[in-house]
């Protein structure tokens, strides 16, 4: 058995751990180690302890991917739901839907039991407020949000450089490879927007029969290049784990317009091997590994790309 996730994972990596060692289904174990995520303030790229978007909204969102049947549920821009990457499983295991945004995930979730949450923490709400009044001019503050917001975007978008999210990747011979991600999105994103977290082929693909791959930081670029796809598909047609992601780093590469920054690619193949590639993001990437020869998870460095 092999999970890996990014650093980010911490408040619940190693719950996923015990509950994969009791035997429970990958999955579940995925989503419910996600759940501690999404509640930890301490965490400032996931659930309630993430950034709202350019308005103050919390917009959240999430997905699974059952490698083995190639069954997916995913979630965007929902608001009012903490845990939504159980959202995203109760997609997949109830609706003939792959995807559900906004108002229309929230009516699912409501319908099922889910309560509504409080999703903006206080903290996030003062700095959201005290940038707006840097950047906007007094007699549009008095306005807001009822006024042009496109323009404000290269501005106060993203003002913490957060474009992480939770990835976590599991592989096992006999349960399949799976995914499940979770995000809070781009901080200060205008209203509406989607990453790449939700996105099936983008963020995230799992296949048992190849591997699977998750992305986090920068998603307008792993959209355009189909980036976790791409990865698994090339080794469906052969390439090993290594030159699959050189491949998608090379991809990443030749994009020289729109916006461009850094990527993180986590992967894993049936052979049971992994990778964690750092493309152009500053600083050390680290990320958490646990195989079942090994007694407690390891904190370890990505790669460089």
């Amino acid at each position: 058995m092999l999970l890996i996730a990014n650093k980010e994972a911490w408040p619940g990596f190693a719950h996923t751990v015990d509950m994969l060692r009791s035997g429970a289904n990958s999955l579940d174990a995925m989503v419910a180690g996600i759940g501690k995520v999404e509640s930890e303030v301490k965490v400032r790229s996931v659930g309630y302890g993430g950034w709202p978007n350019m308005i103050g909204d919390m917009e959240l969102d999430a997905a699974v991917m059952d490698g083995t049947t190639r069954d997916v549920g995913s979630v965007g821009a929902v608001p009012n739901t903490l845990p939504v990457a159980r959202l995203a499983h109760e997609v997949m295991k109830r609706l003939p839907h792959v995807m559900l945004t906004g108002n229309g995930a929230r009516r699912f979730a409501s319908e099922i039991g889910f309560p509504e949450d409080d999703v903006l923490f206080e903290d996030s709400k003062r700095v959201w407020w005290e940038r707006l009044e840097k950047e906007v001019a007094p007699e549009d503050l008095a306005k807001f949000p009822n006024i042009p917001l496109a323009p404000l975007s290269k501005a106060i978008t993203d003002p913490e450089r957060v474009r992480d999210t939770t990835v976590f990747l599991s592989a096992d011979a006999a349960r399949g490879i799976h995914a499940a991600t979770s995000t809070s999105g781009w901080a200060w994103k205008y209203p509406g927007r989607l990453g790449d977290s939700p996105i099936p082929g983008a963020g995230f693909y799992a296949d048992s029969r190849y591997g699977a791959a998750a992305c986090t930081h920068t998603g307008e670029m792993t959209m355009r290049c189909s980036t976790s796809r791409t990865i698994v598909l090339a080794m469906k047609l052969g390439y090993s784990l290594s030159d699959a992601i050189k491949l998608a780093v090379e991809e990443l590469n030749e994009l020289d317009t729109g916006f461009l920054a850094g990527v993180v690619i986590h992967a894993v193949d049936a052979k049971g091997n992994h990778e964690v590639v750092n493309f152009r993001c500053e600083g050390e990437i680290s990320y958490w590994l646990w195989e079942d020869s090994m007694s407690e998870p390891e904190l370890r460095a990505a790669k460089q790309a």
